[in-house]
């Protein structure tokens, strides 16, 4: 392997790194919100993006929750997701990339992918359908504006997974014939 891939490679992996450990706060910073806007709901305005839906807390409870909960839900997904990446850039080796380890690694990387796709679309059509009851919803659509892409993503990861799937039986044949 040159040493110009290397290079890349070892990039990429301090990319995935700082995008996991943004993510990661970014989750921790709505969990947070969400745990001080049910007991000090004034000082949400002060928090982190300034997500204060307490307008919506005090029309429906049970809205509240589920939106905060989509909200949740896709934040912790997206964290998950470059946990998974992370664990395996550090045990690809890209001498043999073919493994059952990364195969199934990046299966579950596209099950991610689809998860926050499908999660962010069904978000997005709730809060459109919340918006006929009155419900102010504009700060939202940052959380899940991008879902179609996510479903996209996931389908061009999932057929790279069985590729890589693929390749792994035909490296095990050849190294079962050699």
């Amino acid at each position: 392997m040159s040493e110009r891939n290397n290079f890349v490679f070892k990039g990429l992996h301090v990319v995935a790194w700082v995008i996991f450990v943004g993510l990661s706060i970014e989750a921790g910073a709505l969990i947070v919100n969400f745990i001080i806007s049910l007991f000090k709901p004034e000082i949400v305005q002060n928090l982190y993006q300034k997500l204060d839906l307490s307008q919506m807390y005090h029309l429906n409870k049970w809205v509240f929750f589920g939106v905060y909960g989509f909200i949740l839900v896709i934040a912790i997904l997206k964290a998950s997701l470059f946990y998974v990446v992370i664990k395996l850039l550090t045990k690809l080796d890209l001498l043999k990339p073919f493994s059952t380890y990364v195969a199934e690694k990046i299966t579950k990387i596209s099950y991610y992918t689809l998860s926050i796709g499908l999660i962010s679309y069904m978000a997005q059509q709730t809060t459109k359908n919340l918006q006929h009851y009155g419900f102010e919803i504009d700060t939202l659509n940052q959380f899940w504006a991008d879902s179609q892409a996510w479903i996209l993503m996931a389908a061009v990861i999932y057929v790279i997974a069985t590729i890589f799937s693929r390749g792994v039986e035909i490296q095990n044949e050849n190294d079962l014939t050699v």
